[in-house]
């Protein structure tokens, strides 16, 4: 397979295409880039811990942790060291090769910096693969993550430009994609995706993609979140998502992407196993791994390793080099 295959230059009509495609014509072609850059048949397994809930000053119109919405949450600090450590240690004895630590902040101060740096050197020396979100960065705090170990660092874009000001007042598009360009610039592999139910269009679904696909080079890893509708947030009475509207964006993500890691990521409890099958066929393979997201439930592991039985799927071994897969 050529590197050819790889392009930052996709066109707004030609991504509205694939999204037109038939079925089985999107599912076809996503399989066979897949194939192309993967064992269709290995998982990538990440588990994600809040290491800091609650009182963020953003307000994401689907976030349970804004200080802005009612949801009942409870605000807490940063978790010490060997609480962090203690699910560290018991997700890579699950099969996690990558644990994922998030906290609820616009950006961190100073303070917070200096005890992330110590947790990601200590879940480094454990020999997982580490990632963090921490909401906006700055250079110079983006390099000091970077010394520390970090492999990974989270930021989405959520949906597209022009629906996300229906979403975000607080932060522009742009902030985020300055954090992005920030992380790059550090050495640290991007992990950026969106949020899929939030009353978006399928265009905007596109152009979301299209953005990340325009990237170069692009995210290593792409979280594809099915929104989880949370009481006390303003999207708490979105519609459902339609499976296979779902699936049809995990194949798209792969065609426009193919050598990144396409997760399926919030929202996974509320999938039956038949569309989440249907998902790993268009090309998802990473999930998030364990019974909590950052504030919601997710599929437990009892469930997925049965899943991936019943699928012929396994789990990625060691969680390989942390950058980008290459075409053979």
């Amino acid at each position: 397979m050529s590197a050819e295959i790889i392009r930052h230059d996709w066109t707004a009509d030609e991504v509205a295409a694939l999204m037109r495609l038939p079925f089985n014509d999107l599912l076809y072609r996503a399989q066979g880039l897949h194939r192309a850059f993967f064992d269709a048949n290995e998982v990538q397994l990440s588990t994600l811990m809040n290491i800091k809930s609650g009182a963020c000053p953003e307000d994401c119109a689907y976030c349970p942790q804004s200080a802005r919405f009612d949801t009942g949450l409870k605000p807490e600090p940063l978790a010490e060291l060997g609480e962090v450590l203690e699910q560290a240690r018991a997700a890579r004895a699950a099969g996690a090769t990558r644990f994922c630590m998030g906290a609820a902040w616009r950006s961190p101060k100073e303070r917070d910096l200096q005890q992330v740096e110590t947790l990601v050197r200590e879940v480094k020396a454990l020999g997982l693969q580490t990632c963090v979100t921490l909401g906006m960065l700055h250079p110079g705090q983006a390099d000091r993550l970077k010394t520390a170990g970090l492999d990974y660092y989270n930021h989405n874009l959520d949906t597209s430009p022009d629906f996300y000001p229906q979403i975000i007042s607080t932060r522009t598009y742009q902030d985020r994609l300055d954090t992005l360009e920030t992380v790059r610039a550090a050495g640290i592999h991007v992990c950026c995706g969106g949020i899929i139910g939030m009353g978006e269009s399928v265009a905007d679904r596109g152009e979301l993609l299209r953005t990340l696909a325009c990237m170069d080079p692009h995210p290593e890893s792409v979280p594809v979140n099915q929104l989880v509708a949370v009481e006390g947030t303003p999207l708490a009475t979105a519609e459902p998502t339609e499976p296979l509207e779902f699936v049809r964006t995990i194949a798209v993500a792969r065609i426009l992407m193919p050598a990144s890691r396409v997760r399926l990521s919030a929202g996974r409890e509320q999938m039956s196993d038949e569309t989440q099958a249907l998902c790993f066929l268009a090309g998802a393979n990473s999930v998030f791994y364990g019974e909590r997201l950052l504030t919601t439930s997710n599929a437990g592991v009892e469930h997925d390793r049965r899943l991936f039985d019943r699928l012929g799927l396994k789990a990625e071994a060691s969680g390989g080099p942390a950058g980008r897969q290459q075409a053979p």
